[in-house]
């Protein structure tokens, strides 16, 4: 069964009923098992229970064979472009602590595969207490949807000793953040161009990224965005 990214978050969310069940993990060696209580390895086990759901619902999917790139999942075996699927879960009293993107993998992958930018996430929002592990909420979120700027850069990012190495979230879901998501992937794409203008790393070769960006995008999609 083929499906799109908004299809797949219904049948998970509204028929499936995700959110609000519960689980644990439990590690069995002879006759003793244990119940595991901390969350180091939470997220790989709910993306490794999401793929066992896709197989039981009969979901054509492909898995990405390395586990380090993008995307995790492709949801069009006939054409790559379409239905990449990231899968990122976070701990809901934490916030969300995962990276979106490498800062200049991402860049990079752009002017090569500008699609990659349509790209979906799907996020999970766990709580765990005592060892039950709880699914708080779920969203499918386009990357511009969960990227925002901030107070050093106009896009959030991860930076140390003045290198930037991944780009960051915003609190999507928090009515009282102070930075909120972009509106569109023009808005994220200019966020971007001008964090590279402002990072010192890229500065000087930043001359025609945005231009060869967006005529890649045209050349795999079709579509002309326009970018200020």
């Amino acid at each position: 069964m083929k499906l799109t990214a908004e299809q797949l978050y219904k049948k998970l969310v509204e028929d499936y009923k995700l959110i609000g069940e519960t689980g644990s993990i439990k590690f069995t060696v002879k006759d003793l098992s244990i119940l595991i209580k901390t969350k180091d390895t939470v997220g790989n086990l709910l993306q490794e229970w999401l793929k066992a759901w896709f197989q039981k619902e009969n979901i054509d999917f492909e898995e990405n064979t390395n586990s380090q790139t993008f995307p995790d999942f492709l949801l069009d075996k006939d054409n790559h472009k379409k239905g990449l699927l990231e899968v990122k879960s976070f701990d809901f009293d934490r916030g969300p602590g995962f990276d979106l993107a490498n800062f200049d993998s991402y860049c990079n992958s752009l002017l090569e595969n500008a699609y990659r930018i349509d790209s979906d996430y799907l996020i999970l929002a766990y709580q765990m207490n005592n060892g039950v592990i709880s699914i708080k909420d779920v969203w499918l979120k386009k990357i511009w949807e969960l990227a925002c700027p901030s107070g050093t850069y106009p896009l959030k990012v991860q930076e140390k000793k003045s290198v930037i190495y991944n780009i960051r979230p915003s609190i999507w879901y928090s009515t009282r953040a102070k930075f909120k998501p972009f509106n569109s992937k023009e808005e994220f794409l200019t966020a971007l161009n001008n964090t590279r203008y402002q990072y010192p790393q890229t500065r000087h070769t930043n001359g025609h990224w945005l231009r060869n960006v967006l005529k890649n995008y045209q050349e795999h999609t079709g579509v002309s965005l326009t970018v200020e």
